[in-house]
Order: C-alpha cells, then sequence, then structure tokens
C-alpha cells in the first residue's frame, strides 16, 4: 500500500493557547508539495505534528510509512561531527577495521560493506564532499543544514518533512537542494518561500488563519490561481456595489412615490371627499406599506453590504502591496560608492579582500553574490564604515541606509511612529503618519514597538522609516533581506524597493527577489580560498 498522510478535521494551537489551524482536513500522497502562508499561521507546527511532535488539540493524524523531518534550526552538540548525523561513527569503525584486516569476528557478522559509499553518494546529493569526519561547529550554517538533509536521506524515509530548507544557503547550495527534490519520486512536504524551489512543487497547500486550501500544480500555477480569485473577488465588489446602488435608488423611488400618494389622500381627506373611518383606513394601510417596504429595503441593503464587506476582505487578503515614495532625484552618472584597491579583513596580515576596485555611480541596482565565506559581508562592513581598509580608498555618499539581517538602524525600545520621527525630524506627526500608513502601518500599527514585530514587519517598518521621508536616501544597502520571511511580506518588500529609484546594494542569493526588484548589474565575489 503506498506511503500516505492524511489529517482528519484537525485542531491544532500554539503554546500560547491561540488558534492555528481548525478543522483541517488535508492528504498527502508521494509527490511534492510546498507549504506556504503567512508567519505565524503554523507551518512549521504541522511538520512537528505529522513528524509526531506534537500532539493536535482535536482531531486525527495518520501516516502510512516513514517521516524524516529537517527542523529550521538545531542546537548542536559541542562534539558533534557529521558522521553522528547518519549514527554511523560505530558502523564504519567497524568496517575500517575490517579492510584494515582488524575486525573481529562478531563486527564481521555485522559489517555494511556498502555503508561508506552510501553515506558519500547521500552527502554528494546535496553538493557536499569530503566532511563526513568535520566537526558540525566548523560547517557554516548552509553546510550544516546539506548535512543534516543528506542524513534524511540516507535513512530512506516515504515522506520528506523540511523546514525551509534553503534558508542560509548560497546559490550553490540552493541548486544542489533545488536538484535533489527534482529528482525525489517519494513524497515531500517542505516549507519555503524559496520561489525557485516552491517551481519544482507538484502542488502548493496554502495555511490562513481561515483553512487549509491545496492548487494543483507549482508556485507559477498557484499564482495563476490566486489572480483569478482576485478578479472574482473584484467583479463580486463590483456587483455588490451595483447592487446596493441599486436598492438605494428604489428605495428613494419608493419613498417619493409614497410621498406623492400620501399627499393626494391628504388632499382629498382636506377637501372632504372621503369618509373620515375610509381616510383612516387607508392612512393605516399607508403606515404598514411603508414600514415593510422600509424593512425590507433594510435587509436587502445589509445583505448587499455583507457580499460587498466579504468580497473588500478577499481583495485585501489576495492584492499585492504596492507604494509610491517620494524621489530621491539621484542623477545619472554620480557617483555614490567608490572603492579602488582596497585590502580589507579583520587582520592586517590576512585580509578577506584584497585589491577590490568597486563603484556605483547613479540609480544603478546592483547584487553581491558569490559563495558563503567569499567576503561579502566583510564588504558591507567596509562600506558602512564598521571596517577600515589596510591599503586603498573607500568613498560612500552621505546619508546612506544599511539595512542588516536585524534591522539594527531601528531602536528596538521605541515605536515605528518614534523611529520614523527620529529619522526625519524635519516631519509632523500627520506626515509621519501618512507616511507609515502607505507602509500599511496604519492607526494604531504604527504604536507598535519595534521589538515586537515579526521579521516581515521589521524589515518594513524600517523601509518605511528610511524611504517615507520627504528625501529618501540616495543609496540603499540590505544584507540577506527575505532570510525568515514569509513570501506576502517579500514581495511587500520588493514593491516597496521597486518605489525606490536611488541606488541599490543588496546582498542576496534569492534569484526570484533579485529578478523582482530589478537588478541592473551583479558584482561577482570569488570562491574564498581555502
Amino acid at each position: 500500500m503506498p506511503a500516505s498522510i492524511t489529517l482528519s478535521n484537525l485542531t491544532l494551537s500554539a503554546p500560547d493557547g491561540r488558534i492555528l489551524l481548525s478543522n483541517i482536513d488535508l492528504s498527502f500522497g508521494p509527490e511534492r508539495t510546498g507549504l506556504v502562508g503567512r508567519n505565524g499561521t503554523g507551518k512549521t507546527t504541522l511538520l512537528a505534528l505529522i513528524a509526531g511532535e506534537r500532539a493536535p488539540q482535536s482531531g486525527t493524524v495518520s501516516v502510512r510509512g516513514r517521516v524524516g523531518l529537517l527542523h529550521q534550526t538545531v542546537q548542536m552538540q559541542p562534539d558533534e561531527c557529521v558522521i553522528d548525523l547518519f549514527g554511523a561513527r560505530h558502523a564504519l569503525g567497524a568496517l575500517r577495521r575490517a579492510e584494515q584486516g582488524r575486525a573481529t569476528t562478531e563486527e564481521l557478522a555485522d559489517i555494511d560493506w556498502t555503508l561508506d559509499v552510501r553515506i558519500a553518494s547521500a552527502l554528494g546529493r546535496v553538493g557536499l564532499g569530503d566532511v563526513l569526519e568535520a566537526p558540525m561547529a566548523r560547517l557554516s550554517g548552509g553546510q550544516a543544514t546539506r548535512a543534516r538533509l543528506a542524513a534524511l536521506i540516507f535513512a530512506e524515509p516515504d515522506f520528506l518533512l523540511l523546514d525551509e530548507p534553503t534558508n542560509n544557503l548560497d546559490r550553490e547550495g540552493r541548486g544542489a537542494v533545488l536538484d535533489l527534490l527534482i529528482g525525489w519520486h517519494r513524497g515531500a512536504i517542505i516549507v519555503s518561500h524559496d520561489r525557485a524551489l516552491l517551481e519544482s512543487m507538484d502542488a502548493i497547500v496554502e495555511l490562513t488563519s481561515l483553512e487549509a486550501r491545496r492548487y494543483g500544480g507549482n508556485w507559477s500555477h498557484y499564482r495563476e490561481r490566486k489572480a483569478i480569485e482576485l478578479a472574482a473577488a473584484r467583479h463580486d465588489l463590483a456587483s455588490a456595489d451595483k447592487r446596493l446602488a441599486e436598492i438605494d435608488r428604489k428605495e428613494r423611488e419608493t419613498i417619493e412615490r409614497k410621498a406623492r400618494k400620501d399627499g393626494a389622500g391628504q388632499r382629498k381627506r382636506a377637501k372632504g371627499d372621503m369618509p373620515r373611518i375610509a381616510a383612516g383606513l387607508r392612512k393605516d394601510r399607508s403606515e404598514d406599506t411603508g414600514g415593510e417596504n422600509a424593512r425590507l429595503a433594510e435587509r436587502r441593503r445589509m445583505k448587499a453590504l455583507d457580499h460587498a464587506t466579504a468580497a473588500r476582505q478577499r481583495i485585501e487578503v489576495l492584492q499585492q502591496f504596492s507604494v509610491q515614495l517620494p524621489p530621491t532625484h539621484l542623477p545619472i552618472g554620480r557617483m555614490v560608492l567608490s572603492i579602488e584597491a582596497a585590502d580589507v579583513g579583520y587582520t592586517a596580515e590576512k585580509p578577506v579582500l584584497r585589491g577590490l576596485t568597486f563603484s556605483i555611480a547613479g540609480p544603478e541596482r546592483v547584487a553581491i553574490v558569490g559563495p558563503n565565506g567569499a567576503g561579502k559581508t566583510t564588504l558591507l562592513k567596509l562600506i558602512s564604515g564598521d571596517l577600515m581598509p589596510s591599503r586603498g580608498k573607500v568613498q560612500v555618499a552621505n546619508g546612506f541606509a544599511m539595512f542588516d539581517q536585524a534591522v539594527s538602524l531601528l531602536d528596538a525600545s521605541a515605536s515605528i511612529l518614534d523611529n520614523f520621527q527620529r529619522i526625519n525630524t524635519d516631519t509632523g506627526e500627520n506626515e509621519c503618519r501618512a507616511a507609515l500608513a502607505r507602509f500599511m502601518f496604519r492607526a494604531d500599527a504604527a504604536l507598535q514597538t519595534v521589538s515586537s514585530l515579526s521579521g516581515g514587519q521589521l524589515l518594513r517598518a524600517g523601509l518605511a522609516c528610511v524611504l517615507g521621508g520627504a528625501a529618501p536616501p540616495p543609496l540603499l544597502i540590505l544584507d540577506e533581506p527575505t532570510n525568515h520571511l514569509d513570501i506576502e511580506s517579500m514581495e511587500a518588500i520588493e514593491a516597496g524597493l521597486r518605489a525606490y529609484d536611488g541606488a541599490l546594494l543588496v546582498v542576496s542569493h534569492d534569484e526570484a527577489f533579485l529578478t523582482a526588484i530589478a537588478v541592473t548589474r551583479r558584482f561577482d565575489l570569488p570562491t574564498p580560498d581555502r
């Protein structure tokens, strides 16, 4: 019987008691399924539930087959090595002794003669070479993730459960994971915001606070379906608005007809043309009819209003964020960054970057690319002034803004509004409120403390404070801005950056992101010498 996962009438809550998923029914077979949704909708929790690490509040989880779960973050033991991920330290030791003729009779009876070849094959499938004996603490974050993924596929589970497998991976690592999944013919459920990875999926499941909805096909097909849903919601809103206008028009016409009829009756009564009893009965009938017509019109209006409200809510969810920003007035050709023959590193004797020459002129959009360890972070520290060159010269335009991954240009203890006013000192509160509203921080949302924001909200707040003022900076620098963001937050950031007309320097391994913000040039840092 084929492997499968079935969730029936499932309700799951967060540790704080907040309901994440309610009465969910889902099934998964031997296909690759991308799991998407806003941060906090329960994607990671759902994987833990399927893996048996969490229990549902109600409902059932049925798993037929073996699963292997790749956590997004893992606490490593100080002395842990790659070989320990495979649980093969003892078995490989016995194999080595057998190859040297030193194994005991008991060891020879249990030796797996293909073990080292199969482990090497698993590591090779994720693009790792001879790292079996390497301490985990010496691997980069991306290498450690790939090593854990290799150990998972070595165990040959029926389902891979992967939580953001390409986070912190460079281009080579992302490509290796993508190639692995393209060639994976068993079941896989992958939480990811990596749109290139999601393009290789057979289905997309979207989690929201209301439901879990399955879309057949890859990411592009999912986006096409969402566009159709948006068009349908807009059509429903237009129909509901038209119905409201029609109801109001008919009610006005009814009121006017009644007024004319009542006026005629009053004139007849005034002339004495109608008996007093008949006049009274006619007046009562008129009042009853008027009251019933008013109640009927109100019911119709409320129904149309409900339809319009539901359509607007769907549009707010489906419609992508867009924003307009004040211009920087940066002329084409004006130098905003110049680095000439610079050596820079953490010790003068061993620079990370040697003889670096690089510049940005005018509103260029430049991506810094290269493998992990090539010196991208070192380059940003050189530009920001956190590191000084031991040789060469660096010139940067006044007023540039640097977004590190923690968005540390914001005061975490202050509100978004207070940060905006600190960065844009000549802006009044009404102007601040209007600017923040353009970035979806309306009313009390602008009063949130920065430390309480999610990753996507944090970066959006930083862009709002820096780009929403009357004079945005001529140069914006971002370090891996899409790490740990959900796709909706990512698309909001992309919209903000597309609206910015100054110079842009960004470090990112996310090709879809670089395409979305219309990068015009790439600067490749070479693979570092090991």
